[in-house]
């Protein structure tokens, strides 16, 4: 007759290596939770990367007119932004440029330099329904908003975290609420909606066409519809984008600003 002893030992060895590895995964999985912001942040370090340069066409649709510029766009981090108008001729040579909390603008017809006031980083850029503050990045989705995930849904197949995002009392922004929908898979944003401090919805911005650019996958198509002014949306192709290449510090300057070939 077996030993009693004997039966009992590998039921509790079983018993404890069972325990041993559910409390492993358990904690493998709990590293691996993302928190809200921490969403936020790699969404964001994905379409941004270290240093960014790329080619982009805006298109600004209005039920009276339309209008597309072609842009050279450069970045450095979370803290410089230079772009310059390549076509049509009336706006070509026209810069924008950012550096910390500082912006300004270009007018080559008249040689004129202008800095933007804080006051004016919500108005619209070239008649757009883009900011601004939308273009360069003057605010931080990181820094300047609490996060929250309000929970995950379907859109299009692909699961989406929805993400809620509330200025801090301290921060420096325009919008009383936004809302960021990006995918669980690889944290591609697909959605962010605009709310004024009233709770109105003024504007959203929807991404698709996602393309290999450089070393990633990023959307290709953003679409700014603006929901106050009927008829009103402005399209962003991106036509080129390298990430994370060297960046001369001349492009950030005064002097690249004014000197238009």
């Amino acid at each position: 007759m077996m030993n009693r002893k004997h039966i009992v030992l590998p039921f509790v060895f079983v018993a404890m290596m069972t325990v041993a590895l559910y409390a492993q995964e358990t904690e493998s999985t709990s590293a691996k939770r993302l928190t809200a912001k921490d969403i936020i942040k790699q969404s964001d370090d994905l379409m941004r990367g270290e240093t960014l340069h790329g080619n982009y066409t805006m298109k600004v649709i209005t039920p009276r007119w339309e209008r597309e510029l072609n842009l050279d766009v450069w970045t450095h981090g979370r803290t410089k932004t230079f772009i310059r108008i390549l076509s049509p001729a009336k706006e070509a040579g026209i810069g924008t440029l950012r550096v910390d909390t500082n912006m300004w603008n270009y007018l080559p017809d008249v040689e004129k330099t202008i800095k933007i006031p804080p006051s004016m980083m919500f108005q619209p850029w070239m008649g757009s329904d883009f900011t601004n503050d939308d273009l360069v990045k003057e605010s931080s989705i990181v820094e300047d908003y609490t996060h929250r995930i309000l929970g995950t849904i379907e859109m299009s197949g692909d699961e989406i975290y929805k993400i809620e995002l509330l200025p801090k009392p301290e921060a420096a922004v325009t919008w009383g609420k936004l809302l960021f929908y990006i995918r669980t898979e690889d944290l591609l944003p697909v959605r962010e909606k605009f709310y004024d401090e009233d709770g109105a919805l003024i504007k959203v911005l929807n991404y698709s066409k996602i393309e290999q650019m450089s070393d990633r996958k990023i959307p290709t198509h953003w679409e700014m519809e603006s929901k106050i002014d009927d008829g009103h949306r402005t399209i962003i192709e991106v036509l080129r984008a390298e990430y994370n290449q060297p960046h001369s510090d001349g492009i950030y300057t005064m002097g690249n600003l004014k000197q238009v070939q």
